[in-house]
């Protein structure tokens, strides 16, 4: 019963692409092994958790390379989550971005959540101490393959 009132909760709410704790926290709920239904034809069984900023190509791109051993030392910690599925570090040479997302299944993500995925804190407060590194941000957002 839980679980069929947490899926009409997300099934509901006009919150559906919210980055708060309230849509992740019930879409982890919600999922087991089985996907979700967010509309019609549209369905999750994947949450990702993804840190962004921006590198500059300044002083050899140094920032980048600041930004790469950061990610290195949080890694380890990173690849500890529990239900956690892939990690991925995306890099864009033309808009400069550095990107980490953390694939997790639906049904864990929302221990991983009031963990305050750790170690992000310590990842963001690392890039933000870089020169060179702009716009750090975060993002939470539903995966399903196709």
């Amino acid at each position: 019963m839980k679980v069929v009132t947490a899926l009409s909760l997300l099934l509901t709410s006009t919150k559906a692409f919210t980055t708060g704790p309230a849509f992740a926290s019930r879409a982890a709920r919600a999922a087991s092994s089985l996907s979700v239904t967010i509309a019609d034809g549209v369905e999750f069984d994947k949450i990702a958790r993804e840190w962004r900023c921006k590198w500059s190509g300044d002083n050899d791109k140094s920032s980048l390379v600041e930004a790469q051993k950061a990610l290195e030392a949080v890694l380890p910690s990173i690849k500890q989550v529990d239900g956690l599925i892939e990690v991925e570090r995306v890099v864009c040479g033309g808009c400069l971005d550095f990107k980490v997302v953390s694939t997790l299944s639906a049904e864990k993500f929302g221990d991983w959540e009031a963990k305050e995925f750790a170690p992000e804190s310590d990842f963001l407060k690392k890039l933000e101490g870089i020169n060179g590194i702009s716009v750090v941000e975060t993002q939470t957002y539903t995966k399903m393959p196709m």
